[in-house]
């Protein structure tokens, strides 16, 4: 799959595990789980926890590749209130959860998502 479509999926997994976290730590609110969602959702807060991943050394060289995959794929969507890069960057670490979902490695979409949970 090209980095489009990693990211396509990653994106509704990311999401997905948003929601129920937020749910599992009580909140009920729509206003209060939107608002928090975004901490964990916006292309801002997922690039810069991307920059911790590649600061931390955590991924693998396949994992780069793939990161690199969806960052540098050409999309015909434009970044909305954020710059290019801070987008593209987002959009490289939806592709790598969408790549883990789809090799049902379940066990590093918990370590990163455990990783990012705590750290945003």
């Amino acid at each position: 799959m090209n980095g489009a479509q990693l990211a396509f999926i990653g994106d509704a997994i990311i999401s997905l595990y948003v929601r129920e976290y937020l749910l599992s730590l009580g909140l009920t609110q729509s206003k209060q789980l939107q608002e928090t969602s975004v901490k964990y959702v916006s292309a801002r807060a997922q690039s810069q926890f991307m920059m911790t991943l590649l600061d931390q050394n955590i991924l693998s060289d396949e994992e780069l590749l793939i990161y690199k995959r969806g960052r540098n794929h050409k999309s015909e969507s434009q970044a909305k209130n954020t710059d290019v890069v801070t987008y593209r960057q987002a959009t490289g670490l939806e592709a790598l959860f969408g790549y883990w979902y789809l090799n049902q490695n379940e066990t590093r979409l918990k370590q990163i998502w455990d990783i990012m949970k705590t750290s945003l």
